[in-house]
């Protein structure tokens, strides 16, 4: 059963925890971004492709009994805890401050327990990086602005169709993308049906697509909207710039509201001064709780 959505707030200086004006978020130039996100975006047009896909939902299979480590999320949460995302132009912090900030903002503006916990997990899928190599964009472990993460975060993008110019960050590397010279895929529909809808789009692989298969595999009860927007919600050129309506159905328009909503928790609680980290043993008995109670406590599949 569908969950009745939270109105998303008209005004959000309730969701804001810094003074950054809304225009100043995820700004990205190729002439004033840092160097190491014009190279992460150059990364990801150059080696996201639909063959490049597919490796990766080999590796990451979850099928036959399948996983790379048993381990709970605290667990987890203490692997990530040195990892910077490349990506982010608006953060420069270790991803388990991002999460506990981004969960304790939808949890002060009164949003279900599920969307709390959805929160605290979304970007955990950056895990990937304990199994992962330079070579496919993983590299979690190169502590400077040469780790090539383009397979670990960023915004997303459809594969197996044409990419978007007016709707992608850095369109002018969008010509490096191999598909984009392959008939079978450069095309405004390329490998898709029209409005095959959104479950059938190959989105370039990232943390995203990882923790949604993740926390499938372990049978969560978090619901559909809660994983939509774990599994959707680096696809700015689709919830953000509107791109890809050609292939959604109707129904998935609905979907697109609650990663918006989230969205709006994910970006404007970013703050370096921020730091709740302290407050993590006061903090972790309510998480744990809602760990508890959508089957994600103990040792996890990952």
């Amino acid at each position: 059963m569908a969950q009745e959505r939270p109105g998303v707030p008209s005004i959000f200086d309730n969701i804001k925890t810094n003074e950054k004006a809304d225009e100043d978020f995820r700004i990205y130039n190729e002439d004033t971004s840092p160097a190491r996100v014009v190279q992460h975006y150059k990364d990801m047009r150059r080696f996201h492709t639909v063959s490049f896909y597919r490796k990766m939902e080999d590796k990451y299979c979850f099928g036959n009994g399948n996983y790379r480590r048993l381990m709970t999320i605290e667990e987890a949460f203490d692997e990530l805890e040195h990892y910077v995302d490349a990506s982010d132009p608006d953060l420069d912090l270790p991803n388990k401050l991002h999460l506990l900030q981004t969960a304790e903002g939808i949890r002060r503006a009164g949003h279900p327990d599920w969307f709390q916990l959805v929160g605290l997990l979304h970007d955990m899928g950056k895990i990937m990086f304990l199994w992962g190599r330079a070579e496919d964009g993983q590299d979690g472990r190169t502590a400077d602005e040469t780790a090539k993460q383009w397979a670990l975060g960023g915004d997303t993008f459809v594969v197996g169709c044409k990419i978007p110019d007016e709707a992608v960050v850095f369109p002018e590397f969008n010509h490096l993308n191999p598909d984009m010279h392959d008939k079978r895929y450069n095309s405004l529909y390329g490998m898709y049906e029209p409005n095959c809808g959104l479950d059938e789009l190959f989105f370039s692989w990232g943390h995203d697509e990882y923790m949604w298969r993740m926390l499938v595999a372990n049978d969560t009860a978090i619901p559909q909207e809660g994983l939509d927007m774990i599994r959707y919600h680096s696809a700015y050129p689709m919830h953000d710039k509107g791109a890809y309506q050609h292939l959604l159905k109707e129904e998935d328009h609905e979907r697109l509201e609650w990663i918006r909503l989230f969205n709006r928790f994910d970006l404007y609680t970013k703050d370096g001064d921020n730091d709740i980290r302290t407050d993590m043993e006061t903090l972790w008995p309510y998480y744990k709780g809602l760990l508890n109670k959508y089957g994600l406590g103990g040792k996890l599949k990952w």
